[in-house]
């Protein structure tokens, strides 16, 4: 939503208020509290499963136990039994059951059966089926008696005259198991609470601990912020962790970025502000000449606005090549047609300078190259315009087209004095005048918004000797849109 505007009154200010607010105001969980649920869930879910497998355990030992000592009983009763003058006795030993006193005071029950018939006990316990009971080694069970779960063991006997199997039973309630269960299982949980609970006393300072590197880094960070002036300088943190080394370099690497940025915005606005007070100047002086009546008055002020319009139009073109941020995709750009394009926009300067403009090509097709056109035909336009505005009259410029290994290239030459060699670095400054104010009228910003187009569409530039005159040869990577076919060179 655009930013809503002040109402202006009369010859007073405009103000626009504009939103500061970040964009994202959604609270987002502490990295404190991260690390800590990060650290916690893998410590509590073992802490789960040592829970599940003691309790399996702890049944299972429980379990064991209790069924050694009802089996004793079982076996202590099981001997007593007796064959006497053909009849069945037994005697039931009051040790046999004292075993299976507790503290929970369980119900005893016990049942002794010759076949179907009660000898002695409780008639209703449940009875088991004899083709599966042995008479080797007790059997125990679950079963319900009475409203309660009880567990059962029992046994086979197989007496001499006697036809039917005698049965012995021994049952118990389950209380006392209960409570050992719950008393070991309470036991186990308090276990494990008191080691979380210590776990979470340690962690806390552990975790103080490993982010006070962060902290420390944070602290530098903001004492920035004190300072009058932009300190861009990179930071000067000490030992860092293997973690935040990549945030630091990052960082750095943005400072730097801002650095140059900023140096470079300095710069041009500091040369820019120079070199529009000239023409700005002449402008004023023939200003107040023209109010005299002086008849040139008005040639030089046009002259000056020309050179005025041009050092802004250059300055824009700078700006635009030195853009920053993302940039939008490249496009299949045709150099045969942007050069077209140029001729047609210079051919009038190149017959007022009686500079002939030539155009050769030696590539079947379109000459296809990935960039921007704009970029591209601000560069190529410098270029013809140096190549006429340097010249000598009668001479020749030209723009020719081929192939090379490396991509293609594109090569601008003029007939003109040419540049030293110790001089060409320098010429790609900007603001550079070689020839200074006895040259011809320029800006000095041509090859330096060459140069800022070449580096940012990811080209090569190289200037070198003509003999006579200035080359001046630009590399495009190859398109990756289309393929261009070598001609024979005329």
């Amino acid at each position: 939503m655009a930013p809503p505007f002040a109402p202006c009154a009369g010859s007073g200010t405009c103000s626009i208020v504009t939103d500061t607010a970040p964009a994202d105001t959604r609270d987002a969980v502490s990295l404190r509290h991260r690390l800590l649920a990060a650290m916690m869930v893998p410590l509590v879910i073992p802490a789960l499963l040592l829970g599940l497998i003691g309790w399996v355990l702890i049944s299972d030992v429980v379990r064991r136990t209790n069924d050694r000592v009802l089996g004793g009983a079982l076996g202590a009763i099981a001997e007593t039994v007796q064959v006497e003058r053909g009849e069945v006795t037994l005697d039931l030993p009051p040790a046999a059951f004292g075993m299976l006193e507790n503290s929970e005071r369980d119900n005893v029950y016990y049942r002794i059966a010759v076949g179907g018939r009660l000898l002695t006990g409780y008639a209703d316990l449940p009875a088991p089926d004899l083709s599966t009971l042995s008479s080797e080694r007790p059997r125990y069970r679950f079963a319900d008696y009475r409203d309660q779960r009880i567990r059962i063991a029992e046994i086979r006997r197989d007496l001499p005259r006697v036809s039917a199997p005698v049965v012995v039973q021994v049952a118990e309630t389950l209380d006392n198991r209960r409570s050992l269960e719950r008393g070991l299982m309470t036991a186990l949980l308090i276990g494990e609470f008191v080691l979380i609970g210590i776990v979470l006393l340690l962690i806390r300072p552990a975790l103080g601990w490993s982010l006070r590197p962060l902290a420390e880094l944070r602290t530098v960070i903001e004492g920035r912020d004190t300072r009058a002036a932009p300190d861009l300088s990179p930071l000067q943190t000490g030992p860092l962790p293997a973690e935040l080394r990549p945030l630091s370099r990052s960082f750095n690497q943005l400072l730097a970025r801002l650095d140059h940025a900023t140096t470079g915005m300095r710069r041009f606005t500091a040369d820019a502000s120079h070199q529009m007070r000239t023409p700005l100047s002449v402008l004023k002086v023939q200003i107040a000449l023209a109010r005299r009546g002086s008849a040139e008055a008005l040639q030089e002020i046009e002259e000056a606005t020309d050179r005025l319009e041009r050092l802004l139009t250059q300055l824009l073109a700078l700006a635009r090549a030195d853009e920053a941020g993302k940039q939008p995709p490249f496009l299949p750009v045709d150099l045969g047609e942007v050069s077209r394009a140029v001729i047609s926009r210079r051919i009038r300067q190149a017959i007022e300078a009686d500079v002939e403009l030539t155009f050769e090509c030696y590539v079947d097709g379109p000459v296809l190259v990935d960039g921007h056109r704009a970029l591209v035909f601000e560069m190529l336009s410098n270029l013809v315009d140096n190549a006429i505005r340097y010249n000598r009259r009668g001479g020749v410029a030209t723009i020719a087209l081929a192939t090379c290994d490396t991509g293609i290239r594109l090569t601008v030459t003029d007939s003109g004095p040419g540049i030293p060699a110790a001089l060409r670095e320098h010429a790609l400054d900007r603001f550079a005048r070689l020839q200074g104010e006895q040259g011809p009228p320029g800006t000095g910003l041509g090859l330096a918004i060459v140069k800022a187009v070449t580096e940012r569409l990811g080209a090569s530039l190289e200037l070198d000797d003509a003999a006579p005159g200035l080359r001046v040869t630009i590399i495009f990577p190859p398109s990756h849109t289309g393929q261009v076919r070598e001609k024979h060179c005329m």
